[in-house]
């Protein structure tokens, strides 16, 4: 309701003048400490001297305060027009104090009592807020189970530091606060939500970070927005052990990370590394490598085509694609690796002039078994550790004994012959040949280790990958028993000819950063601790397993839909299956998201009766939140022509009604350039998403079916829902549920010819 309207308007506008002042009051405190700190940086700078540790250790810790205080002050700046959105009134168990509980983005603590005057959002305390009803509640803290009772929850609407609505609720679902958030229009950024979360995505937010945490969210269900949230979660919670730089986000692809790049500032973080899978992978493996565009697979994949030649390329590309995914084509790599591994150490025995310093029997010892829970290359580096001590220790006794067994020599020459021209010859001849000896021993002995070390002969990954799947007599031996020949004979032939031409499939990513860590091992610096993967249906087992590999434990937040896994082929179909596979049996946590928050009552019970074409029991329903609008429109058009005609009208006719974003969805990108030379003759030129921007930029677009995962628009046009374009194959069931399931608030769904079958329902 409008806030003047409230009955306790007066008492919570004071407070919130009185939070203000206060708040005001601590910004310009930090800004005058962070004045004070950047003279004495300044100073550090101008007068640095290498050799002063005691100077340098001063300059790198008023550097991090000073990082710190630049967070603080854009986190006050924000808190300054909007600092807090709830208020909770919560009396403990055997205790008569109510404490009126405010909740916000930052805390914001009083210096004279220790009073907090803003509970920050990620405070256990706040679950009250998020899971609470009124009544009996509890929430966990660090000394326990807190009992007590909820006698208040309220939520407020405060725009540039002016109190606007205030609403009395009992649940955050359904309620006039969350409809209003609900009911905006869409900008071209993901925003954040901390004012509305749910009591189901709270669970996921504040669930346990040392233990795989799966989601299958619901379309519209908030995966993106919530798996930010909790990184914020985690980040305060664990402040003291973990940085931004120990989590990695890791997205679809590039044009959706900058649809994100706005929620973790929001929440005050910074400097999460987010990226995506292929821009990882080629930071790992450190190799300028083409990586083929995943788009153009798929792209042939959904083009509708009875010929029998497609058929069977269609299966060879899809089989190939399974098993390069999968755990099986590690198990191949595996034993491959073993075989490099067992023939790595070099023959022979780690001597100097004949004389053993340690047998070849001890090095593979060392190499194979002491040290075989390291990566073949620092092993060979804990090896040299190994050799460098023995011969520092050896050097000086064999010395020793070579000049003591030639003066045995001398001294027998000496016993046996009387002095003469002949004696004095051969004891010098002795003599010069102890001394060369000694000289080549010591000369020696300065590389010796290095000459040792240089018969491992370390390759690529690349390298490695290559001679896998060119020795057909070795690759068979690992591949046919998880794959037919004729396959595994296609299986090559693509590989080879790829890796000649320097390209490589998203599907080998996972093998070569495999190998990668297998032989080589990890950049020291790579400091990733638990990684967040969004659209998660889409990876691999493969990508998975390397990824949890790579940052040496379980620490992982999964998020993805299933009903939206248009890579099936390659990706995953059962999240038990593949996590119990990864993870091991019962070592995850696995979490639903049924709400869907996106769109209107009409459009997702349009979108449910698509997805639900399929049958499959893996696939749960969505339930849409009480929020209706208009029915899904379906058109039968005759030619692009009619559509690009009609499709222009609707849209001047949203934009004029306030609506911010449009997106023309069509099943391939060819059919975006084919509306879009029919746009242009009716006065519109909307840009088409190719998969490669660098950002989103709002507005109108025409877009891929297969690029539209994760993003949602105020209103969606279906550019071609008929019955050749989305047949009643599962992928373009799952295309046509994706696209159905963007829009906020209107659909429009155009058919040339007759409509899909999964539309006639």
């Amino acid at each position: 309701m409008s806030a003047n309207s409230h009955p306790e308007y007066h008492s919570e506008l004071e407070r919130l003048d009185y939070t203000l002042e206060y708040l005001k009051n601590y910004n310009d405190n930090v800004f005058r400490e962070k004045l004070r700190i950047d003279k004495e940086v300044e100073y550090g700078l101008s007068h640095y001297n290498s050799d002063n540790a005691e100077q340098f250790n001063e300059l790198v810790i008023n550097k991090n305060i000073n990082e710190s205080l630049s967070q603080k002050l854009k986190n006050l700046d924000k808190s300054l027009s909007k600092p807090y959105f709830a208020r909770v009134d919560f009396v403990e168990e055997g205790t008569q104090n109510k404490q009126d509980l405010y909740i916000g983005k930052v805390s914001l603590m009083r210096d004279s009592d220790q009073e907090l005057i803003i509970i920050d959002w990620r405070a256990p305390v706040a679950t009250l807020y998020y899971e609470g009803r009124l009544g009996e509640a509890c929430y966990e803290s660090a000394d326990g189970e807190i009992k007590g009772e909820i006698k208040l929850k309220r939520q407020y609407t405060i725009e540039k530091a002016e109190l606007q609505e205030i609403y009395d609720i009992d649940i955050t679902t359904n309620d006039d606060f969350l409809q209003a958030a609900l009911g905006s229009s869409k900008d071209n950024r993901l925003k954040d939500i901390v004012s509305t979360i749910q009591a189901e995505q709270n669970k996921v937010i504040r669930a346990d970070m040392w233990k795989p945490l799966v989601v299958q969210g619901a379309a519209g269900g908030g995966k993106t927005t919530i798996a930010l949230h909790r990184i914020a979660y985690l980040l305060y919670n664990y402040e003291n052990t973990l940085h931004p730089k120990n989590f990695m986000i890791i997205a679809p692809n590039r044009f959706f990370l900058s649809y994100i790049s706005e929620v973790l500032p929001d929440l005050g973080v910074e400097n999460v590394l987010q990226t995506t899978f292929e821009d990882f992978a080629m930071s790992i493996l450190g190799k300028k490598l083409k990586l083929k565009n995943p788009n153009e697979k798929l792209s042939f994949l959904i083009n509708n085509n009875s010929n029998r030649e497609y058929n069977q390329k269609n299966y060879l590309i899809k089989s190939s694609s399974t098993f390069k995914s999968s755990l099986d084509f590690k198990e191949a790599i595996d034993n491959y690796i073993k075989g490099i591994e067992d023939n790595l150490v070099p023959m022979g025995d780690f001597s100097i002039e004949n004389f053993t310093l340690i047998k070849y029997e001890r090095l593979r010892e060392m190499f194979l078994k002491e040290y075989r829970h390291l990566p073949m290359a620092k092993r060979i580096n804990e090896m040299k550790k190994t050799l460098v001590n023995t011969l520092r220790k050896n050097r000086e006794p064999i010395i020793e004994e070579v000049i003591k067994l030639y003066d045995e020599k001398i001294e027998d020459v000496k016993d046996r012959m009387k002095d003469c021209d002949k004696r004095r010859k051969i004891i010098i001849e002795i003599a010069d040949t102890r001394d060369a000896l000694v000289e080549k021993i010591r000369r020696k002995s300065k590389t010796i280790v290095r000459e040792y070390l240089n018969k491992f002969k370390i390759l690529s990954p690349i390298d490695y990958y290559r001679n896998f799947f060119e020795d057909k007599e070795l690759f068979n031996g690992f591949v046919l028993q998880y794959i037919d020949e004729s396959l595994a004979k296609e299986l090559r032939s693509e590989i080879l000819k790829n890796i000649v031409d320097n390209i490589i499939e998203v599907e080998d990513l996972a093998p070569l950063m495999y190998i990668k860590e297998q032989i080589q091992g990890l950049d020291e610096k790579f400091s990733v601790r638990h990684v967040v993967i969004d659209e998660a249906q889409d990876f691999s087992e493969f990508q998975l397993f390397v990824l949890k590999k790579l940052i040496g434990g379980n620490s992982f937040t999964i998020l993805g839909d299933l009903c939206q896994g248009i890579y099936s082929y390659r990706g995953i179909t059962d999240w038990n299956q593949v996590s119990r596979k990864v993870f091991g049996e019962n070592n995850f946590q696995m979490l639903t998201l049924e709400q869907s928050y996106r769109t209107t009552i009409e459009i997702m019970d349009a979108a449910s009766k698509v997805i639900n074409f399929l049958k499959d029991p893996n696939f749960p329903n969505p339930k849409p939140v009480i929020r209706h609008g208009e029915p899904v429109l379906i058109m039968e058009k005759g030619t692009f022509a009619e559509v690009a005609r009609d499709a222009a009208d609707r849209i001047r006719s949203v934009l004029s009604e306030g609506y911010k974003s449009v997106a023309i969805i069509c099943k391939t990108i060819d059919e975006c350039k084919e509306l879009r030379f029919q746009l242009k003759k009716v006065g519109m030129s909307p840009g088409i998403i190719k998969g490669s921007e660098s950002q989103y930029l709002g507005g109108v677009v025409l877009i891929p079916s297969y690029l539209v995962k994760g993003l949602e628009f105020d209103v969606v046009i279906i550019a071609n829902g008929s019955s050749t374009n989305y047949t009643t194959e599962p992928l373009d069931v799952k295309l046509l549920y994706v696209a159905m399931t963007r829009p906020l608030h209107k659909l429009y769904i155009y058919s040339i010819g007759e409509k899909a079958e999964m539309l006639k329902l």
